[in-house]
């Protein structure tokens, strides 16, 4: 196996797809969290319920696997190079705005612990859809490479 990963490179590449299940699993439950929180009243105890649920979401499943994901992504990317990989340059601009994504729902989740709603519940079921879309181009680039 060439590249500097060499015989690392499956495990590298496991190590990455493993943190992408689990950074999808968040992106995908916080802006469903945050529709069912929309419903509690702020201040309640349900509302204090939702508030806790979004902090672990955040702390055990979002942060980490954002930060594995682009640790081990960065080494494969490496490992592959950049040059005439026109796919990985468009999956990495995926990867972005799925970065970007997920700091926007994080934000969102404290102004909605600081009992602030500064969305309607319909911007937070389509933001549910994101990431959806993102994972379906993602897939497409990394297994058919189109360009």
């Amino acid at each position: 196996m060439t590249g500097w990963l060499a015989g690392a490179y499956p495990w590298v590449k496991s190590v990455h797809v493993i943190f992408v299940i689990f950074w999808m699993a968040g992106l995908f439950m916080l802006p469903r969290f945050l529709v069912y929180w929309m419903a509690a009243a702020p201040g309640s105890p349900e509302s204090a319920l939702w508030e806790e649920r979004c902090k672990r979401l955040r702390r055990i499943i979002l942060t980490p696997g954002m930060i594995v994901v682009w640790l081990a992504g960065f080494a494969l990317a490496f490992h592959l190079g950049f040059e005439g990989n026109a796919w990985l340059w468009a999956k990495l601009l995926l990867v972005f705005g799925l970065t970007g994504f997920h700091h926007w729902m994080v934000r969102v989740s404290k102004q909605f612990a600081r009992n602030e709603r500064p969305y309607a519940e319909k911007t937070l079921r389509l933001a549910n859809e994101i990431p959806s879309l993102v994972t379906i181009g993602t897939v497409i680039l990394v297994i058919v490479k189109p360009f």
